[in-house]
């Protein structure tokens, strides 16, 4: 969970909720005259957007009652001082101080934004962040700010998003201003830009010496597309360089970062840039590299990167239908994580997640809610990525969600709802969605409800891995449906951490992982924890005769096999020949007579072999003689380990050689006499619902499932292991079939199938 202090809020700004009104004394900004150029998607205005200038009251009594202690909001420059530089509107005055004495009554404490692309009109028709003057223009506002709202605010940022005040307002000139300049009008508009902040701190230290000031840009986030330490690394370089469209500039870190933690440019944005940027005095250095107590940060997304052969950054492609939000954004949870650790790492200042979150098609349910189960998923896999970011050392004091309710987003007009709050905008009514209660119990806790704090509810689905045998054939292709090429497919290891032979995580957020290091990585999902993952549940198909083997038992192993396991595994018939049997044990009836027998080659009299029908079950323990016979397809469920010691082949030749024996181990390990075969073999036929338990041993418990309709099974203490060895049906609402193999978590509870299907369970014991 997050830490006791951590600051939890949501956000806005002020032009997207405020509103005007004909009294109110505010002066125009650059918004107000972009709308008018038939500039947004749906030809919207923000003249009412959400009314907030008068309903402030009513939403910061929602705020309280939706468990929000902090509020992000800018306010803005042109209804603070209407020409921008000029005459203070005593109206903003007091309004602005009536909304933050309303906050603190509702004990939500206010961070107060100066700038979120509100610019006074009456400033840029000079020419606005191009100008000179413009720092100065700036600093005047801090000042006022400062004079006028210090006493009853201690949290202050300056710029939001400075990236997209220059990249869209200036560069591209999608957003306000519309302006498209030169490259070099535009490093200037930035450099104006920092300097502004610079003296905003200077200004807001002298008249709030006791306050928190910080700075809040954005950028997407280069994440690795591997954890490998290569694309890790070239992420990072890819996070903080300039790979840049100079066309496209403004969308980097280090450029506007770098100046104000470090007090320079970094290298090569200067070098990229040098045949448009002018003159970079040190004074200017000093002034934007001003302390800060924090780095506010916005993250959306982010884009995932390898490294080439030489270490080069390489832009790997997104996957095949990758989620998107309404803004049709990558939905990319690890932005969060990677996104603080880089800057934490770079800069070594707190992080505060100034803005998070996703535009969703919110519809009104027929009771009248607004049921976003997609905005709930989004944010409980975006802010488990954070705490992962916290809890491996990076110091994260805060997150605010974008935002408290829906609003007016920019040229999206009304189009887009990022909010926890619906606003129905013909009457203004304002709805809680379920995120903003399901964010409440986040807010209470610290994050005790998100996913990465508890067992994750998603089961965990493998690709199995397969091996090639000279006395394999093709059922496991014919049959089971696998895609893998071979008429000697002899094995599916449907649920293996075995190495060099892991199955391998299809979906999901641990996606690609194989089980070995899965397992190793996070035991939440497991609940127990050994030097390795204790089964192994394989599928075995034999077109002719395996050889005649015996298991050691652990003791054994470990004395002679350098310390490893013994093996313990049982057998589930799912298809045989008429009149198919197995191998299962010998017919020895002292230790003396097995060694004779086997001395002598006696192997007929020696092996016992028994009548075996399809569902017939086998456990065979340590010390078992046993062998699969031709035109037998098995489910096996056994100890992870490969220890075997072969005692017959059948004078078989491999690659023109006998195959190697193993007798004098033999000899050791094999239990004389063998068991009663009643006791080994269980004949299940009963075609009915439920659950029979085949066996349990100190290893594990396996169980047969019958699923003729819906059948509950609940997984809480132990991680269960299933197979589905007949028809299809659903887990939930995931399909499954014949051949799927998946390990439900410990915690999952109550897994429900339905359908018309067969399946073996197992756990460990």
């Amino acid at each position: 969970m997050f830490r006791n202090d951590f600051i939890w809020g949501v956000a806005t700004s002020s032009y997207q909720i405020e509103g005007r009104d004909a009294n109110d004394g505010a002066g125009l900004n650059i918004w107000d005259d972009f709308v008018k150029k038939g500039t947004i998607v749906d030809g919207s205005d923000a003249d009412v957007a959400c009314d907030f200038i008068h309903r402030y009251k009513e939403d910061f009594a929602i705020m309280r009652m939706m468990g929000v202690k902090a509020y992000r909001f800018s306010i803005s420059w042109s209804r603070l001082i209407p020409d921008g530089i000029g005459e203070v509107n005593q109206k903003a005055v007091d309004l602005y101080r009536d909304m933050l004495i309303c906050m603190k009554e509702n004990g939500i404490r206010p961070f107060m934004t100066l700038f979120h692309w509100e610019y006074p009109l009456a400033l840029e028709e000079k020419g606005g962040w191009v100008n000179p003057e413009s720092s100065k223009w700036f600093e005047r506002y801090a000042e006022v700010v400062g004079e006028n709202f210090a006493d009853l605010c201690d949290d202050f940022i300056t710029f939001n998003e400075p990236q997209c005040t220059i990249g869209l307002g200036y560069v591209r000139g999608y957003h306000a201003p519309g302006k498209k300049l030169p490259l070099k009008d535009t490093l200037f508009a930035a450099h104006n830009l920092l300097k502004a902040h610079g003296l905003a701190v200077k200004a807001l230290r002298r008249l709030a010496p006791n306050a928190k000031i910080g700075y809040a840009p954005t950028c997407g986030v280069a994440y690795p597309n591997t954890n490998s330490a290569a694309d890790i690394e070239a992420a990072k370089k890819r996070y903080f360089g300039f790979d840049e469209d100079k066309g496209n500039w403004a969308w980097n870190v280090t450029w506007f970062l770098d100046p104000v933690i470090f007090g320079k440019y970094p290298e090569d944005g200067i070098e990229l840039f040098k045949d448009d940027l002018f003159e970079i005095t040190k004074e200017d250095l000093e002034l934007i590299n001003q302390p800060i107590d924090f780095i506010g940060q916005n993250i959306y997304n982010g884009y995932p990167v390898s490294a080439g052969e030489n270490g080069e950054i390489v832009y790997a492609d997104r996957d095949r239908g990758y989620n998107q939000t309404a803004m049709t954004w990558p939905v990319t949870p690890c932005a969060l994580y990677w996104g603080p650790k880089f800057l934490y790492e770079r800069y070594g200042k707190d992080i505060l997640i100034t803005e998070n979150g996703m535009a969703d098609c919110d519809i009104v349910a027929p009771d009248g809610g607004i049921h976003d189960g997609s905005r709930i998923a989004f944010l409980d896999q975006y802010i488990s990525e954070l705490q992962r970011a916290a809890d491996e050392g990076a110091s994260i004091i805060g997150y605010f969600h974008w935002s408290y309710c829906d609003n007016f987003e920019w040229a999206d007009g009304y189009t887009k709802r990022f909010g926890l709050v619906y606003v129905d905008y013909p009457s203004l009514k304002r709805t809680i969605k379920d995120s903003g209660f399901w964010f409440k119990k986040v807010m209470e806790t610290n994050g005790a409800n998100l996913s990465i704090n508890n067992s994750f509810k998603e089961p965990i689905f493998l690709a199995p891995h397969f091996t090639h045998n000279i006395w394999g054939g093709t059922k496991l292709r014919e049959v089971f449906g696998y895609d893998v090429e071979g008429d000697d497919i002899g094995e599916c290891w449907g649920i293996s951490a075995l190495k060099g032979g892991a199955a391998v995580v299809k979906s999901g957020p641990y996606r690609g992982m194989g089980l070995d290091e899965l397992y190793d990585s996070h035991n939440e999902l497991f609940g127990t924890h050994h030097d390795r993952f204790p089964l192994l549940t394989k599928i075995i198909d034999a077109k002719s005769d395996l050889s005649i083997q015996v298991h050691p038992d652990d003791k054994y192993a470990a004395e002679h096999e350098n310390g490893s396991l013994g093996k313990m595994e049982c057998w589930y018939v799912l298809d045989c020949d008429e009149d198919a049997s197995l191998v299962v044990g010998h017919n020895a009836a002292t230790r003396q007579e097995l060694c004779d027998m086997m001395d002598q080659g006696k192997w007929n009299d020696l092996i016992r072999e028994v009548k075996i029908s399809k569902g017939d079950f086998i456990q065979i323990d340590p010390g078992t003689v046993h062998a699969i016979k031709g035109g037998v397809v098995v489910l096996e469920t056994q100890q992870n380990s490969d220890i075997t010691y072969r005692l017959y082949d059948y004078d078989r030749l491999w690659n023109g050689a006998k195959r190697e024996l193993h007798v004098d181990k033999c000899k050791d390990v094999i239990t004389v006499p063998a068991t009663d075969v009643s006791a080994a073999i269980v004949h299940d036929t009963d075609k009915a619902q439920g659950i029979r338990l085949l066996n349990s041993c100190e290893y594990y418990n396996v169980s047969r499932v019958n699923v003729t309709s819906e059948l509950e099974i609940d997984v809480n203490e132990h991680y269960i292991l299933v197979s589905v060895i007949e028809g299809d049906g659903l887990l939930g609402s995931h399909p499954i079939k014949l051949g799927d193999h998946f390990i439900l978590p410990v915690g999952y509870g109550k897994a429900v199938f339905s359908g018309n299907m067969k399946l073996i369970v197992s756990s460990e014991a």
